[in-house]
């Protein structure tokens, strides 16, 4: 709901402006594909909105015994407002907000081999599972640079650099007969470390480019 009031507020002040042409524009970067909508409000100054995504991916793999499946999401909405300091040139300043759905779901899964949990070994059956979700927040901040989206007419070109800022949530779940006498202590350890991990990456990096059309 949040992201459709958003993408209708953007939407009613775009028609307000018609005294500046919108553009259409499309890209692939860091975040997949894109197609969005600009609105050129001033010539130092448009609004604009695009989906983006890479949609879902799963790789697995083996080690120890040990079956693993990955599967990563990727798909976002983002909102943003650009400044042109050199307008009428295409070098901008990009401020926004994306709403996110980013996340990678890791299936652990035994076949007789040995898994380590917080410092301890526990042996794996084919019924054992070991699941650990590290997910990005909903709504994040975004801040970048770029070049395109100036007020202008015809065919352009896009670019993007920038980063959505947020850390990311771990969690984990466990069953089994053997992992569910795994005790907490070493769940808490084991947890501890992933979230150590995953607390060093603190924003979702974006490279982009693409190219638009001005009406």
């Amino acid at each position: 709901m949040r992201k459709t009031h958003s993408l209708a507020a953007l939407a009613a002040l775009c028609l307000s402006c018609g005294a500046h042409a919108g553009e259409v524009y499309t890209g692939v970067g860091t975040h997949g594909l894109m197609l969005g909508f600009a609105q050129p409000v001033a010539p130092h100054f448009t609004l604009r909105a695009d989906y983006a995504s890479a949609g879902k991916r799963t790789r697995q793999e083996r080690e120890e015994g040990i079956d693993y499946e990955a599967k990563f999401t990727y798909n976002r909405i983002g909102l943003f407002a650009d400044a042109f300091p050199f307008a009428p040139g295409g070098f901008r300043f990009t401020g926004g907000v994306t709403f996110n759905n980013m996340k990678i779901d890791m299936e652990g899964r035994g076949n007789g081999g040995t898994i380590n949990i917080g410092g301890t070994d526990y042996t794996m059956t084919a019924n054992d599972r070991f699941n650990v979700k590290i997910e990005f927040p909903k709504t994040t901040p975004y801040v970048g640079i770029g070049y395109g989206h100036q007020l202008s007419t015809g065919w352009g070109f896009v670019f993007d650099l920038g980063a959505s800022i947020g850390k990311a949530k771990v969690t984990e779940t466990h069953s089994g007969p053997n992992l569910s006498l795994a005790s907490q202590a070493d769940i808490d350890r084991e947890l501890a470390e992933i979230r150590e991990g995953a607390g060093k990456v603190k924003a979702i990096p974006l490279i982009a480019i693409g190219f638009n059309y001005r009406f």
